[in-house]
């Protein structure tokens, strides 16, 4: 056996390398292992790791740290139905001054602004303000700053009701329903891979060894992650450590999946297993090493993302897959090659054993397909496109914070209510940051700007407003922060001060953060999508030593995505009731989709050329979707199942992630790899191989027509 893989395949799976290769598992597990659990404790999930990193917001955010520290203020709502009695008047405010007198958890009492009734003499609400200044566990810290704030609050009160929202009402909770992901996400991960591997093996056996692998380049990803976050400056976030867990588990678990088949196959030739296993990883290992290669590739593109959240996702995801890849290639086959062939029991595969792909419904699928394959691959194409229409109604400007759950905590309840008595923009002001000098213009162009309230433009109390040369200044806006006039307001509100002479007015706040945030999203996907499309373009080319094909799969890839999209964007408005989609829905559906989704196409067409070689086209397609077929299905219930894991979080833009790639993983390995891709290329014959000699005719390449 000649060649690389053939050396590699060899020094891995030899009678005494396996435990060469086991040993050095052990000790990377016991070095990195309690490194693993120290990866939370690394997260940065403050605003400026998630923003655009040139935005004007994200220089403001920065800017206004020399007049206030970074916090989070909090918005305490006192209702009553029917309205607030004198009595109520009387609580709210002694329950004003005690929230004054709070200073733990970063609370700034002292200025609280408030209490504030939405109407005199007949109120029927009141609201204060408190800033919360983020501590050193950052936003972490806030959810304890607000749970003391609500007990504060409601002492003494007589039944009022109480809610807190705001940004650090939101932030609370958020992080409430972030806390446990990393263990949530393991376990119904782990879940998922269990039931579908002993439904696809029918061994308890042998379902140990790729759960075994896969928690172990879970761990050790982790630990490596956590290592370069506290050491590199990798920037690591809740977002990208949750997607992180669901991918490594997902990709490990499908490249165990092609090996095993393979191995199985194997050892129905070969008496000697280690002999086996070297064939089973010379021959799938170009494919598992490319579908690796592929997804790591593609998440590295996102460096070149404007959000910051988006291009730290990048190396995260690219990491995780390697190790992936390096335990799938090491540690699985030599754990297999350790136990032997009773792994397999009770379906133990001996030499000289029939091959059940070759008559299995893969085959017989194939068979079908291969009657009138331009019939079978046209009329799936306007299926497809048909369901794409769906994208027409895609909404992802941004998820409203009253929108961001699935569910309806008290902060979303807060808002509600606030938005319903009060000024629409209370406790999420306008900030804008401009040349001292200028602080007169700037605040007099403020007060004639509409959609501001010109009696909130101002330097807020017990602040400094001037410092480094800089004049400090907040404006209440009378819409909602995160509506579309709101954002309009703040384009105004930047043409207007960007004109003044020597001013140098920057304007952020919440609004100005969506709009920046909605605006990188959208050049990120112009960016990005592609640039993704030509690395596994290339992949592609190199892996099937072809250009047809590269062609063909891409085109096929990029319509199961439209597909999925559209049709997850149907199911998002009108059965699960979400007012829209997140800003970084479509590029990161469309990186998952593509770069795994690829791998079933990788996984197909690397066996079809090899049995082409020997076959011819129509042969090698028929022959490499009967014994890729029930593998890929496995693979991608696998992975479908593990991205459904993140609906379990009660936050909307990672179940809509979960159930789009989820949706387009199912509908690629059922529809688009079994029936399109091997429809298109029994109708192109040959020419699916051009310009390489397996694409001309057989004369053309000096064999016997």
């Amino acid at each position: 056996m000649a060649g690389t893989a053939g050396r590699f395949a060899h020094l891995v799976t030899g009678r005494r390398a396996k435990w060469v290769v086991l040993a050095l598992w052990v000790v990377v597990l016991v070095a990195l292992g309690p490194l693993a659990t120290r990866l939370m404790g690394a997260e940065k999930n403050d605003a400026a790791s998630w923003l655009p990193g040139n935005a004007e917001s994200t220089k403001v955010l920065q800017l206004q740290k020399q007049f206030v520290p970074e916090s989070a203020p909090a918005v305490i709502i006192y209702t009553r139905p029917g309205g607030l009695t004198p009595a109520d008047v009387a609580a709210v405010g002694r329950s004003a001054a005690a929230v004054r007198a709070t200073t733990a958890h970063g609370v700034i009492g002292s200025r609280t602004v408030g209490p504030q009734f939405d109407r005199r003499p007949d109120p029927r609400a009141a609201q204060l303000v408190v800033p919360i200044v983020l501590e050193e566990k950052g936003w972490a810290s806030v959810e304890d700053a607000v749970d003391d704030l609500r007990a504060t609050a409601t002492r003494g009160t007589g039944g009022l009701q109480v809610h807190i929202t705001g940004p650090g009402g939101f932030a609370a909770d958020s992080n409430k329903a972030f806390a446990g992901i990393d263990g949530t996400l393991l376990y119904a991960a782990l879940a998922v891979v269990v039931v579908i591997l002993l439904i696809t093996y029918r061994s308890l056996t042998l379902l140990l060894l790729p759960v075994i692998s896969v928690i172990a380049a879970l761990f050790t990803t982790e630990a490596l992650v956590y290592l370069l976050a506290r050491h590199a400056g990798l920037v690591v976030n809740a977002q990208s450590a949750g997607i992180l867990t669901v991918l490594v588990f997902g990709a490990g678990t499908d490249y165990a999946l092609l090996l095993v088949a393979r191995y199985r196959e194997e050892l129905r030739r070969h008496e000697d297993r280690h002999e086996a296993m070297a064939l089973a990883l010379h021959r799938a290992g170009p494919a598992v090493v490319a579908s690796a290669a592929t997804v790591a590739l593609s998440m590295l593109c996102l460096l070149a993302a404007d959000m910051n959240s988006t291009s730290g996702l990048g190396p995260v995801a690219a990491i995780g897959v390697a190790v992936a890849l390096t335990s799938m290639v090491t540690l699985f086959p030599a754990l297999l090659v350790i136990v032997g062939r009773w792994v397999f029991w009770p379906a133990v595969p001996h030499v000289g054993t029939p091959e059940p792909t070759a008559t299995g419904v893969w085959a017989r699928i194939g068979q079908r397909v291969s009657r009138r394959p331009r019939l079978v691959w046209s009329t799936t194409v306007v299926i497809l496109g048909a369901l794409g229409f769906g994208l027409f109604s895609i909404n992802a400007d941004g998820l409203a914070q009253a929108d961001s759950f699935t569910d309806t905590p008290d902060s979303v309840v807060g808002q509600r209510l606030q938005d319903r008595y009060f000024p629409a923009g209370g406790g999420q002001p306008m900030v804008v940051v401009a040349d001292a000098h200028a602080a007169a213009e700037v605040t007099a162009a403020l007060r004639t700007l509409p959609g501001v309230l010109p009696a909130s433009v101002g330097t807020p109390p017990g602040v400094t407003p001037y410092r480094n040369g800089h004049v400090y200044l907040e404006a209440t806006l009378t819409e909602r922060p995160d509506t579309d006039a709101a954002r309009s307001t703040v384009d105004h509100a930047r043409s207007v001060l960007h004109a003044l002479p020597g001013a140098d007015a920057k304007v952020g706040g919440s609004t100005a953060i969506q709009q920046d945030t909605a605006r990188a999203s959208s050049r990120d996907n112009v960016l990005l999508i592609p640039l993704i499309l030509v690395v596994v373009l290339l992949i592609l080319a190199v892996l099937l030593r072809a250009l047809v094909a590269p062609v063909v799969l891409i085109a096929t890839v990029v319509l199961s995505f439209a597909a999925a999209l559209g049709v997850s964007s149907l199911v998002f408005a009108h059965v699960f009731d979400y007012a829209g989609e997140d800003t970084s829905f479509p590029l990161f559906v469309f990186v998952f989709l593509v770069a795994l989704g690829i791998d079933y196409n990788i996984f197909l067409m690397t066996r079809i050329r090899e049995e082409s070689a020997a076959l011819g086209t129509r042969q090698g397609v028929l022959t490499g979707l009967a014994a890729t077929g029930g593998v890929i299905t496995s693979a991608g219930l696998v992975l479908a199942g593990t991205f459904a894991v993140l609906g379990t979080l009660p936050v909307v833009s990672f179940a809509e992630i979960g159930f789009a790639v989820a949706f387009g993983v199912l509908l690629d390995t059922f529809v688009v790899r079994s029936v399109l891709v091997s429809a298109i290329t029994l109708d192109l014959g040959d020419r699916t191989w051009l310009p390489s000699r397996l694409g001309r005719p057989p004369a053309a390449r000096g064999e016997r027509v």
